[in-house]
This record gives C-alpha cells, structure tokens and sequence, in this order.
C-alpha cells in the first residue's frame, strides 16, 4: 500500500531530477546557439571578405600624367604630388612624367619652386582603375621691394669704407673659431658638467672605491703616466693664474 510520505518522497526526487536536467540542458542549448552561429560567421565570412576587397579593388586607381607648364608647355621635373591627408606622395622625372597609385575621390597637390600650387580631385564616379591627367602649373610672381644702389662719391671713400667693413663670419669659420684648442680648454674650465658627465663620473669613483674595497688604493706619486700628464698640464699653462 502506497503511504502519502513515499509520494512525498517520490516528489522531492522528481523536482530535484528536473532542476538538475534544467541546469545541464540550459548550457546545452546555449552551447548550440553559439556553434550553430560561430559556423553561420564561418560560413559566410569568406564572401563578405571577397565583397570588401572587391569594393577596395574597385576604388583603386592608376594615376599618371604629366606636369609642364602653361605659358612653354615644358615638362617640369622634380615636382611633388602629395596625396592630401594620407602622408604618400611622389615626383616628377626629367621629363615631368609621374605615376602614383590614389583612390576615387582623393586629392592630389601639386607643388613646385617658383610656380602657384595646383589641386586636382579624383572623380568619384570614375569608372575603371585607371587615369591620365595634364597638369598645367602657372609661374608665381614675386615682387621685391625696390632697391637703390648709390655710388660712392670718391675712389677713396669707397676704398676706406671697403677696408673697415665688418664682414660676419660664416657657418665654417664659426665652428673653426669654436673647435680651437684653448676655446675648448676654456669651455672644460668654465662649463659645469652636464647630467651624463656628472653620473658617469660618480660611477667610476663609485667602480674605483669597491675594486680597492679591503686595501690601500695606490699612489699616483708612484704612476709614471701620472707625472706625464702633470708635465704636459704644467707645460700648457693650465696651473698659472688667470
């Protein structure tokens, strides 16, 4: 005879049976949710891949042309084509010749001594990958302030006046005058150390006073190449009050 406490009994199992099936087969599904879409992403990734590189094929453009100018029609060389806002660029040969790859809708500068500077866009709508331009530069005219040359009023003013021009020194000279031998003793002298100087000089006190860590340093009264420098030091003048 069944008792109302094996129902009960018979119960609790049956829930605990299905809470742990609801629990096991919850993970379950959303493991298959996740494969069945990881394989659909697979699937279809290598034509959405194909389509994007299909588009980026298609927006690519051979640009070549030529620059000359617009009063001689002469092929200017040298003449730098930059792509605006992407950093690439390139130059004219001898001839004026140029050959760059843009993109649809890029604009292209051209920039050169003594001419204005040209902008030119890429069409957009240009169908095919290819495109041939001739671009005119115009001269650019420069006005410079009127100058008016006097002559002296003698031969010999003008002499004198030659004579006691202060002419500046050059770049050249300059670094000649400053790589001389007692300038460079006088700069040592005068200038502190710099931060490098200061540490690497610390380290080789600091690398002098531990290898003779225990015993007694040496004498440099004793070093012969000590001496040497003395009397060389001694010789310059470097010990003589300025």
């Amino acid at each position: 005879m069944l008792k109302y406490s094996d129902c009960k009994i018979n119960h609790s199992y049956s829930t605990l049976f299905i809470r742990k099936k609801t629990l096991f087969c919850v993970p379950m599904m959303t493991m298959k949710k996740m494969l069945r879409h990881s394989l659909l992403l697979v699937f279809f990734m290598p034509f959405a891949v194909k389509a994007q590189f299909e588009n980026f094929k298609d927006s690519v453009v051979q640009l070549y042309g030529v620059v000359m100018t617009a009063d001689s029609l002469r092929g200017l060389p040298a003449v730098s084509i930059l792509i605006k806002g992407s950093g690439r660029g390139t130059l004219t040969n001898g001839q004026g010749v140029f050959s760059i790859v843009v993109m649809k809708g890029d604009e292209i500068e051209f920039s050169c001594i003594g001419f204005k500077n040209k902008i030119t866009k890429i069409p957009s709508t240009l169908e095919g990958n290819q495109y041939s331009i001739i671009q005119l530069m115009i001269n650019d005219t420069t006005y410079l302030p009127a100058a008016i040359i006097k002559p002296r009023p003698t031969k010999e003013q003008f002499e004198r006046d030659f004579v006691s021009t202060d002419v500046p020194d050059d770049n050249i000279e300059l670094a000649r005058k400053n790589t001389d031998m007692a300038t460079r003793r006088i700069l040592m002298r005068s200038l502190p150390n710099d931060g490098r100087e200061s540490v690497n000089m610390n380290l080789a006190k600091t690398a002098q006073r531990y290898y003779y860590t225990g015993q007694a340093p040496p004498m440099n009264i004793f070093n012969p190449f000590a001496w040497g420098e003395f009397i060389r030091s001694w010789k310059r003048g470097d010990y003589k009050k300025k």
